[in-house]
């Protein structure tokens, strides 16, 4: 089992690094939606798909 780690160390280390990215970007896309913040920044006055979105 050590020497398992011992080789693959380096591809663990860098899923991991990923895996913690990918987290945080999850967790700031679901705390803008908790906001009411758009995914794209620029409001929805402009935008030609507003009514899909945000139907009334």
């Amino acid at each position: 089992m050590l020497e398992w780690l011992s080789e693959n160390i380096g591809t663990i280390i860098v899923c991991a690094v990923l895996a913690a990215v990918l987290a945080a970007i999850i967790i700031h896309m679901v705390n803008n939606k908790r906001r009411g913040k758009t995914s794209c920044g620029c409001g929805c006055s402009n935008c030609a798909m507003s009514d899909s979105c945000h139907k009334k």
